[in-house]
């Protein structure tokens, strides 16, 4: 009788977990143009949640040949996982010139305030999980680019204002 009642109890509290379970194959994956926030030129796919909002989330980063990330930090914890290529991971306020290489399979676990830059040489997808809200703080506010798109975009209505 115990164990029929421990059972029920578990598979209760189990229900509400089911229920936001999910699986997904890369083919199904949705890819989209990224943030104004990161560099043009990559494609995201959110697999989980939501980034911009709290909660946790998991998205996969398509980034092509020669993609910068200029020295930057994140106000939470990030797990990244190379799901392909080798992604180029450096610690510090300057890009250097001996950033660490993570392979396919490759795994880093990022805390909160660490500034880091990135880059690839080829081609590389990434996954990165954490606590939403997302955020990219750049170091050096020049770097931001959804800064620059709006300043392209007021030079452009500034052009056709003469």
């Amino acid at each position: 009788m115990k164990t029929v009642l421990a059972l029920t109890i578990a598979t209760a509290l189990a229900a509400p977990a089911l229920a936001d379970d999910m699986m997904m194959n890369s083919s199904e994956l949705k890819w989209g143009d990224v943030p104004p926030v990161l560099p043009k030129g990559a494609k995201v796919a959110v697999l989980h949640g939501d980034p911009f909002k709290p909660g946790q989330y998991t998205l996969r980063l398509q980034m092509p040949a020669n993609y910068k990330l200029a020295p930057h930090w994140h106000s939470k914890d990030e797990s990244i996982t190379v799901i392909s290529g080798t992604f180029y991971l450096g610690m510090g306020e300057k890009m250097g010139a001996d950033p660490h290489a993570l392979k396919a399979g490759g795994y880093h676990y990022l805390p909160a305030k660490t500034n880091h830059y990135a880059m690839t040489k080829s081609p590389a997808v990434v996954q990165v999980s954490g606590e939403g809200p997302f955020d990219i703080n750049y170091l050096n506010a020049a770097d931001d680019p959804s800064k620059m798109a709006k300043k392209d975009g007021m030079m452009k209505k500034d052009a056709m204002k003469k």
